[in-house]
């Protein structure tokens, strides 16, 4: 009788690229944000005109040149912008049901051409959603530091996520429904 051929290949296995469950979160927690992201003046200048944004501190290097900094600023939106998407990978990804709000929101220190904005978050403060089972907001401190460790962008973000085993039954759920 023939033996059975065993396949060496293992069994595939599927990792998927996640933050982190409300109920994985505690308070005081604090996540770095790494690699940081330099900031080009095409960044810059894509962003301040897709966004509507004619501020001449921006895009006019003559006119910035008058101006207290004597060069052009990255808009502070930009900043934000880039401080919350550094923050996705570790906090929110496949885990946010929503982003509440952003609040507190500061800019310390002015963001030039060539800087590169590193960012953390704090976990800050969690509780259960009065009116989602499953569900929690998470409040997180950002800060984004340049290159040489200045502050210069300090935002609340407030979001609505999932805990992991209501989640995993709104999958199941979702999957019986199709």
């Amino acid at each position: 009788m023939a033996e059975a051929q065993q396949s060496s290949t293992p069994p595939t296995v599927y990792i998927e690229q996640r933050g982190r469950y409300a109920d994985e979160l505690e308070v005081g927690q604090v996540y770095l944000h790494r690699p940081g992201r330099t900031l080009t003046e095409a960044d810059n200048v894509a962003f301040t005109t897709l966004t509507m944004n004619p501020q001449a501190l921006h895009l006019d290097h003559a006119y910035a040149a008058t101006q207290p900094f004597g060069r052009p600023l990255v808009n502070s939106m930009l900043t934000l912008s880039t401080l919350v998407g550094l923050s996705v990978g570790q906090t929110t990804q496949g885990t946010l049901v929503a982003q509440l709000g952003l609040g507190e929101i500061a800019f310390p220190k002015p963001v030039f051409h060539g800087d590169t904005l590193y960012g953390s978050s704090q976990v800050t403060a969690i509780r259960e959603s009065s009116s989602r089972p499953g569900q929690r907001i998470v409040t997180f401190a950002l800060t984004g530091v340049n290159q040489d460790g200045d502050v210069v962008a300090r935002a609340q973000r407030t979001c609505l996520m999932w805990t992991k085993a209501a989640h995993e039954q709104a999958r199941a759920d979702a999957g019986e429904r199709s």
